[in-house]
């Protein structure tokens, strides 16, 4: 039993540290920002470049969010869906800033769990909100699935002009 429960306690030691050292230098939320005047920024820069707005909303406590922002940033072909489609905005959620009144206009995107990402139009109207899981593989995100779901929630994908 005493060698048992020493595994035991080693291997939640062991998963606590990696999960640290993967977060430690991720800081792209911040929870002192004021969201609601970096979502209408986020839209007014969406509109003037013809693009739509990611929201992926978490904290620098999540390590999938870590995750998918180091994917998004170094894979070319995410990082060129997300140029050419999308102005990014990190909406913290942390127990520092909840970030419940904008999360409430957003239709409560916090109910899928963190990350959640939320693709608002240049008015600024959410459109879809995505529950990560379904872009995850293992312990990372499936780069297919992601582009996928980047080129699906495209301007482009949502003109009707393009069927014609």
């Amino acid at each position: 039993m005493k060698k048992y429960l020493l595994i035991v306690t080693l291997l939640g030691c062991w998963t606590l540290a990696a999960k640290g050292q993967e977060t430690s230098s991720f800081n792209v939320y911040h929870p002192e920002e004021d969201a609601a005047k970096g979502l209408l920024q986020a839209v007014q820069t969406a509109a003037a470049e013809h693009k739509h707005v990611f929201v992926q909303i978490g904290g620098n406590w999540c390590i999938w969010c870590a995750r998918f922002y180091q994917l998004s940033t170094t894979d070319p072909q995410i990082d060129s869906a997300f140029k050419a489609n999308y102005v990014v905005y990190h909406l913290n959620y942390s127990k520092e800033n909840m970030n419940l009144p904008v999360l409430a206009l957003l239709g409560y995107p916090q109910r899928f769990g963190f990350p959640v990402f939320v693709i608002l139009n240049g008015q600024g109207t959410p459109i879809h909100i995505q529950n990560s899981g379904y872009l995850e593989q293992g312990k990372g995100y499936n780069k297919q699935n992601i582009i996928s779901f980047l080129n699906d929630w495209s301007p482009k994908a949502l003109d009707p002009t393009s069927y014609r």
